[in-house]
């Protein structure tokens, strides 16, 4: 395995913690290496800030299947982009490989078999991973969010529509507000199904009063615990039904899974070649599924209050 990084310095630390917390006695080996010679493996997961197309793409044409973790709108639109460059190098490119979106997506595929149609669906989070995860947090609350609604694309201020999320423990309840994250464009692509995608942040007063000005305090090194919650609205037996599951853990720690996952179901030839997102009918949503709980994250579902 090879680890690629734009501060060599860093690379090195996850190469020395990785040789200490591996068996002597295991095959797998770790290298930091230039990113020339990234070009030469079978599957990259660009795991760096925004943007990724550029990166993506220069792999892709070489031969290279690629996973991406950014989460940036533009970015996101560029890479979905790129699906005829990776169908004609017989390569995979799975788009929003992270906690949101990409596990987003794993749950409403996982909910929607309990339906017999779905067309909602309903995504908050809550936290961020690390710095530059913490740096998109800030600026998706200064710009416009977007959502899928009824055929169309709505733009509303981000930071408005405030709506309180219960998260599963310990998280608890939280206000979350629109911003512009990408979770409704990779579930439009990849359920077709939905007519109406949105997407919610939890924010402060702070958060939001502060969104369209610098950073006022450096980010955290690795965010603290977050959640994830998806509600999935349907038609079962005639009659409306609603699903709501979640996840409650470091978000790096969500995010590091899904994007493991994904990688593994590449490499065994899961993926179909072309651009896959997480989620849609062709990719193997049920295999990545059981590699992310096998790697330890733990889902929570609402079921209900008796009202007795």
């Amino acid at each position: 395995m090879y680890v690629n990084d734009t501060n060599p310095v860093v690379a090195h630390r996850v190469v020395e913690k990785f040789s200490r917390d591996t068996n002597p006695r295991s095959t797998n080996k770790v290298s930091a290496v230039s990113s020339t010679q990234m070009l030469t493996t079978n599957v990259v997961v660009l795991a760096c800030p925004a943007p990724h197309a550029k990166a993506a793409r220069r792999l892709l044409e070489a031969g290279v299947s690629v996973v991406s973790c950014s989460d940036d709108v533009e970015d996101v639109l560029a890479l979905l982009d790129l699906d005829a460059v990776a169908r004609q190098m017989r390569q995979t490119l799975v788009v929003g490989a992270t906690a949101s979106p990409g596990l987003s997506g794993l749950l409403v595929h996982l909910l929607s078999k309990r339906f017999d149609e779905i067309d909602e669906t309903h995504v908050a989070v809550h936290g961020t991973a690390g710095p530059a995860c913490a740096q998109q947090h800030h600026r998706a609350l200064s710009r416009q969010s977007i959502g899928w609604h009824d055929g169309d694309w709505l733009r509303r201020p981000a930071g408005s529509g405030r709506e309180l999320c219960w998260f599963p423990d310990p998280v608890g309840p939280r206000d979350c507000y629109r911003a512009e994250l990408a979770d409704p464009i990779v579930l439009h692509h990849g359920v077709a199904s939905l007519t109406r995608v949105t997407v919610r942040v939890s924010a402060t007063r702070r958060d939001r009063l502060t969104a369209r000005l610098p950073m006022l305090t450096p980010p955290h090194a690795e965010g603290g615990t977050g959640a994830l919650r998806v509600e999935v609205r349907g038609w079962r037996n005639q009659a409306r039904h609603v699903e709501v599951i979640g996840a409650a853990d470091r978000v790096a720690n969500l995010a590091s899974a899904v994007a493991f996952a994904a990688a593994r179901n590449v490499i065994a030839g899961g993926f179909a070649s072309g651009v896959r997102v997480l989620g849609d009918e062709e990719s193997p949503n049920d295999a990545v599924l059981h590699d992310v709980l096998d790697a330890g994250v733990r889902l929570s579902e609402f079921v209900g209050t008796s009202s007795h």
